[in-house]
Formats: structure tokens, sequence, C-alpha cells
């Protein structure tokens, strides 16, 4: 069976269709997903039980072959599926839930397609990175996503460190059982005031977001029993400030520009800008 015009209307050839599905909420499936599982030839699945469960919670019916992919097999199934896709046949990729190959299976799977130049496309859905993002109450214009943290202690600690001084918003995965080590770590290596925001079990019954500081988030995930899924917010390192030089540092950049041919107005401006000072005040020193 060839994919439909529903599915998406491209010439009878073999594409590998990443699925994002809800996160919890069934009602978040788009109607582009409910169409691919009803038209695709092999929908490979995470966990094929969850899968099950999402169609008859959608209604709908899978005509296609459905075979597991999880961390533990794809290795061995990456080749099977690409064989597959190379024959003519549409295979659709769907994980537990967001979007296949952010810190879930997938990435294989979409690198050997198009090393074997089979087309990928998407069925775009929600995504527990920015759900969370949004979420979070932080600055989001710009962020990076470190998924899931090393399992190891000083592996972990050791990665922290060097993401300390980032400046832009963190959102990290964490098992339930890890959270509370990580948060500890976390407050220890960012500092105890950092912002951040614990999110768990996003767009569920018992949704729940936590806005605190790190320090409060580590003593509250110390004293209880954090279950289900969690992503995990943290805000920015404060830019360091920039460090004044020394007045005659200042006269002599502007005088190097002046030599180069710049106008001493220009070469005010210039050094001013560099150095987030206000060109009054680089002009004051250059005039005294």
């Amino acid at each position: 069976m060839k994919e439909s015009a529903a599915v998406g209307g491209m010439s009878e050839t073999g594409r590998l269709i990443l699925l994002g599905a809800p996160l919890g909420n069934s009602a978040d499936a788009s109607t582009r997903l409910r169409e691919v599982l009803a038209a695709a030839d092999v929908v490979a699945a995470e966990d094929t039980r969850r899968l099950h469960r999402l169609a008859r919670d959608l209604d709908v019916t899978i005509p296609g072959r459905i075979v597991s992919y999880f961390e533990g097999n794809e290795e061995r199934r990456t080749p099977e599926l690409v064989e597959v896709l190379t024959e003519g046949y549409v295979v659709a990729l769907v994980t537990d839930g967001g979007m296949p190959s952010v810190s879930d299976p997938g990435y294989r799977l979409v690198r050997a397609a198009l090393d074997a130049g089979v087309p990928v496309t998407a069925a775009p859905g929600p995504s527990a990175v920015t759900t969370a993002l949004a979420l979070s109450g932080l600055p989001s214009d710009r962020f990076c996503f470190e998924g899931f943290l090393p399992r190891a202690p000083g592996a972990r600690r050791a990665r922290l460190r060097a993401l300390a001084a980032e400046e832009r918003t963190l959102v990290l995965f964490e098992a339930p059982h890890r959270i509370a080590a990580a948060l500890t770590d976390l407050a220890d290596a960012f500092g105890v005031d950092r912002p951040a925001a614990l999110c768990r079990e996003l767009t569920k019954t018992y949704e729940e977001v936590l806005r605190r500081p790190l320090g409060e988030l580590a003593r509250w995930a110390a004293d209880g029993d954090p279950r289900g899924e969690i992503t995990l917010v943290v805000g920015g390192a404060p830019a360091t400030p920039a460090v004044r030089p020394d007045d005659d540092v200042l006269r002599a950049a502007v005088a190097e520009r002046e030599a180069a041919g710049r106008s001493r107005r220009d070469a005010i401006t210039d050094v001013a800008t560099a150095h987030g000072l206000r060109r009054r005040d680089v002009y004051a020193l250059v005039h005294q």
C-alpha cells in the first residue's frame, strides 16, 4: 500500500514521517497525525502498547504493520526499516510523547534514511521542551536544550560546571528518581538563587509547574517523592558586566583609530561602542 494523498500528496515513493505525539492529553493530537496513522504501511513505535492506547483514544484504526522501535533495538531494527523505505513504502515513527529523535529514539533512523536517499518529513505536534519553556515564566527569546544530564554524579557535576556561565535559558529532562540529586547539583553549580521551573506531567490530569529558585526546588525534591515526566527550565546566568578599561587605555584606543585614518569623532564613537560606554564620557576623556 503506497502513501495516500491524505498523508501528503507527494509522489509514490518511500518516505519516513516523524509523528509528534501528545505528551499525555490525547486531545492534543493533530488531524494529520490521525491521517498518517491510518495510512502508513508501517508504524514504528517506541511502545506499541501506548500506540494501541493512543489509537483507541483517537478512534483510529491502524491497518499498517506495527513494529517496536526503542533504545534497546533501534540499532538492529534501523536497517530493516530502511530496507522497507527503499522498497517504496511509507514508515511512520512515533515515540511515547513529543517529537521522535528529541531525546527519544529516531535520530539513528532519520540519519540512515537520509543517507539512503529517502525523503524524511514530519507531522509536527506537542513538544515538552517548548511547552515547559512557555510555562516557566523565564526568558524564552534565546534558550538551549540539554536533554538528559549524565547519570553518573561526577559526570553530571562536571557538565553543570561547564554550563554555569551559559546566559541562555536552559531546558533539561530528568528522571523522577534522579531529580533530587540533579537539583542539588544544579544549586551547587549555578547558585541556590538561580530562578527555575520544574514542570511535571505536562498536559496531564496532575500537571504541576513549580516556579522557584533552585535551592528551594532542591529542598522540595529531597523532602518529597516526585513522580511522572519532568522537564526542568533554568534561568540563564546573569550577563557578566563589561570591565571598563583605564582612562589611558581608552585614550590610546582613540589615538590608534585616528592614526589609522578615522576622524576623531568616529574614533570616539567606535571606542565608546566597543566598551559599552557613553560617547560623551569618552569624548570628555580625550579632550581633557
